[in-house]
């Protein structure tokens, strides 16, 4: 049985912060876990779009993304397929930690869904993805106060 980690409060951060549909995987075995989501828009325009895996479609945009939570020490995966990668440590991560990331991808998703938005009005855009500003993210990060520390869970 698992016990009390950074997975529940992950959980319940997003669950009170974050308004996007949104799913949590725990990758056991690679000690990670992964936190996708979904942004919607309307197609109205019936614009004909080519998705990553070169299917096209007029259809009304469902747009996924994800980020990853790994141990630097055990999790394999490639960057590439991720928004952002966070690391976490032995101690694991905080509650004002999680806190201010799920501010971020709140933030990081609204302005995704405003550049999606922007993208199917402008005929002349040729590609859409979410930003994630690792900068940002790591200049708010240095200014938390962090106090109580969740480990990774154990099964």
């Amino acid at each position: 049985m698992a016990k009390f980690g950074f997975l529940d409060v992950l959980e319940e951060v997003l669950e009170k912060g974050f308004t996007y549909d949104f799913e949590m995987n725990w990758d056991k075995r690679n000690f990670a876990v992964e936190v996708s989501f979904l942004l919607e828009a309307e197609n109205s325009s019936g614009a004909l779009l080519t998705d990553a895996e070169g299917v096209e479609s007029a259809e009304n945009i469902v747009y996924e993304d994800a980020v990853l939570f790994y141990n630097p020490a055990k999790s394999r995966f490639d960057e590439n397929d991720y928004l952002a990668t966070i690391p976490y440590g032995e101690k694991g991560l905080s509650r004002e930690f999680l806190a201010y990331f799920a501010q971020f991808l709140q933030e990081s998703a609204d302005q995704g869904l405003d550049d999606l938005m922007d993208f199917l009005a402008d005929e002349a855009a040729e590609e859409f993805s979410v930003n994630w500003d690792k900068e940002a993210f790591e200049n708010g990060i240095a200014d938390l106060s962090e106090t109580d520390f969740y480990k990774y869970p154990r099964y």
